[in-house]
């Protein structure tokens, strides 16, 4: 590390003074120079390589542990702690979690009476049914599936995806379930 900072500013200050500021002889300094690299920091190169190669081709979304399995599969041997302390040197971090789509809240304009109170087990079957919309990210975007269920049966009964939340997509569902 010193030794590198020294390489570095040896522009700007001579490379005694360097040394000495930073309590290292400079005959240490030029064998650090002259000195090849080892089969341990070659290896370790190629590995930094590979890594941000399978890194860059996931998008920037693997972390270690799919790096690892993709460093396998290649036929690299090294350990996933290895590969851990290699992708946090280099600042390689996985994507944690996403956004969730915006939810544009206005008044709801028909607001039904509670009816159900709570009574979810009915005796007979399709005399009550819930519904709920819920969304889904895939590689295209979100989905947004609306969903109509029998209480009795706890059955599906009517089913609606678009890639938008509208009206639509209540309907259709209610429709199924009508059908």
């Amino acid at each position: 590390m010193r030794y590198a900072f020294i390489q570095d500013n040896q522009r700007i200050w001579s490379i005694r003074r360097l040394c000495s500021t930073l309590d290292v002889h400079h005959s240490g300094y030029y064998a650090w120079l002259k000195r090849p690299y080892s089969k341990t920091s070659k290896r370790q190169e190629q590995l930094v390589g590979l890594i941000k190669q399978f890194w860059l081709e996931s998008g920037g979304v693997y972390g270690y542990r799919k790096i690892y399995c993709d460093l396998k599969d290649v036929g690299e041997s090294c350990g996933i702690n290895r590969v851990h302390r290699l992708m946090k040197a280099n600042g390689l971090k996985s994507q944690r979690g996403y956004r969730k789509p915006r939810v544009h809240a206005g008044i709801p304009s028909v607001v039904a009476a509670n009816t159900l109170d709570r009574q979810f087990n009915p005796a007979h079957p399709n005399r009550l049914w819930v519904t709920d919309i819920t969304y889904i990210r895939t590689h295209e975007g979100w989905l947004y599936l609306a969903v109509v269920i029998d209480l009795f049966s706890r059955l599906v009964v009517g089913w609606s995806m678009k890639s938008r939340m509208t009206t639509e997509l209540v309907l259709d569902a209610l429709l199924m379930a009508l059908w």
